[in-house]
C-alpha cells in the first residue's frame, strides 16, 4: 500500500483525483474535507496501472493550512504519507498583481515549508508549477532547464516556489503544466460555455500559444511520478531516483482562439449549446489584463516521456474537452 497525501483537495486537480479514482458509491464520502480513498480494482485508467494499491488522502485548505509549519508537521505525523502531492496554489493570475503578498505566501513560502517538513519526515514530494515561469519569447517549446523570466507576479511567485521546494528537498519533483481545464472549478472551458449562452459574439486572443491540459490527464501523471518516487526509496541505485523539473502539457499546442473553437464545436454537437457564438480572433494587445502572459509557452516534454514512457501518458486536449463536456451535461 502506498499512501499519498494531496493538498488543495477542493481545487481542480484535487477534485479530479476524487472524481477519477473514487468509486461512485463513495463520492459522497469524498465530499468531506478529508477523504481517504482507496483506489478501486480494476484501476480506472487504460494507460496506467500502479504496481501497488494506492490510498489517496485529499485535504482541503481548511483541513491543512500549508502556510503553517505546525499544521504541516501534524498532518505528516497523523496521515503518515509516503508521498505528498502539493496541488494547493494561488492561481488568480490577474488578482496576484494587486495581492503579491498572498500570492508569494501560498506559492513560495508554503511549498517551501511543506518541502522542509517532507525532508524532515523522509517523505517524497511532487509540487505543481506552471508554464508562466517563462516569458514566451522563444519560438521553440521550453525545455526544463531553459532560462525562466516570468512576466507576472503569479509567474514570479511560482518560480520562487520551485526554487524553495528544490532547495529544501532536492529529491522533490516539480511538474510544470499549462492551461489547466476540466469540468471542475473555474477555468477557460467553463467560462466559454457561460459566455456562449449569454452572447452571440466573442473576441478571443489568438496570438498566445500553449498546451491545454486536462486535469485528469495531469492526475494520471502525478500518480505515476509519486509511484516512481516511492519506488526509488527502495532502489539501491539512487542515480535512478527521479527528481527535479519535468514538463507536462496537452498536445498539440494551440491558441486560446482555436481552443475556444473546439469547445464550442463540441458543445453544439453534444447539445449543451443550440449554436456557437461568432468568434473574432484578436491580438493580445487588444485585450488588456492586469497581468502579462507569455506569448508562446509550449513545453518540451521529452524528459517526462523518458521517465514514464510516451505511450503511458494521455495528452489529447480535444478528448479532455469531450470528457469535460459530457460530465457537465450529466450534471445539468
Amino acid at each position: 500500500m502506498m499512501r499519498i497525501l494531496i493538498t488543495g483537495g477542493q481545487g481542480q486537480l484535487g477534485r479530479a483525483f476524487t472524481n477519477r479514482y473514487v468509486p461512485s458509491q463513495l463520492r459522497e464520502r469524498a465530499k468531506e474535507p478529508r477523504a481517504v480513498i482507496q483506489t478501486a480494482s480494476p484501476f480506472p485508467s487504460p494507460l496506467f496501472t500502479p504496481h501497488q494499491k494506492l490510498e489517496l488522502i485529499t485535504v482541503s485548505q481548511h483541513e491543512l493550512d500549508i502556510t503553517q509549519s505546525h499544521a504541516i508537521a501534524y498532518a505528516l505525523e497523523t496521515y503518515q504519507p509516503d508521498v505528498v502531492i502539493n496541488a494547493a496554489a494561488y492561481t488568480k493570475v490577474d488578482r496576484a498583481e494587486s495581492e503579491p503578498d498572498q500570492a508569494y505566501l501560498v506559492n513560495e513560502i508554503a511549498p517551501g515549508l511543506l518541502a522542509k517538513a517532507c525532508s524532515a519526515h523522509e517523505v517524497g514530494m511532487v509540487h505543481i508549477s506552471t508554464d508562466y515561469v517563462f516569458d514566451g519569447s522563444s519560438a521553440q517549446p521550453y525545455a526544463e532547464d531553459a532560462p525562466t523570466n516570468p512576466l507576472s507576479v503569479y509567474g514570479q511567485s511560482k518560480q520562487a516556489g520551485e526554487q524553495a521546494v528544490l532547495a529544501a528537498l532536492p529529491s522533490a519533483i516539480v511538474l510544470r503544466t499549462s492551461w489547466l481545464f476540466s469540468q471542475f472549478g473555474n477555468n477557460f472551458l467553463k467560462t466559454m460555455l457561460h459566455l456562449g449562452r449569454e452572447r452571440t459574439e466573442l473576441n478571443i486572443v489568438s496570438d498566445q500559444i500553449g498546451g491545454p491540459s486536462y486535469a485528469p490527464h495531469i492526475v494520471q501523471v502525478l500518480l505515476q511520478l509519486a509511484e516512481k518516487l516511492n519506488q526509488s526509496k527502495e532502489d539501491l541505485n539512487q542515480q535512478q531516483a527521479p527528481s527535479g523539473i519535468y514538463h507536462f502539457a496537452g498536445e498539440p499546442n494551440t491558441s486560446w482562439y482555436e481552443f475556444a473553437q473546439e469547445i464550442f464545436a463540441q458543445a453544439v454537437t453534444l447539445g449543451l449549446l443550440s449554436r456557437a457564438p461568432t468568434l473574432n480572433p484578436i491580438p493580445t494587445n487588444h485585450y488588456s489584463t492586469p497581468a502579462r502572459r507569455p506569448a508562446r509557452s509550449g513545453l518540451h516534454q521529452h524528459r517526462l516521456d523518458a521517465l514514464l514512457g510516451r505511450n503511458n501518458i494521455e495528452r489529447d486536449w480535444k478528448q479532455g474537452i469531450q470528457s469535460s463536456l459530457l460530465a457537465l451535461s450529466k450534471s445539468q
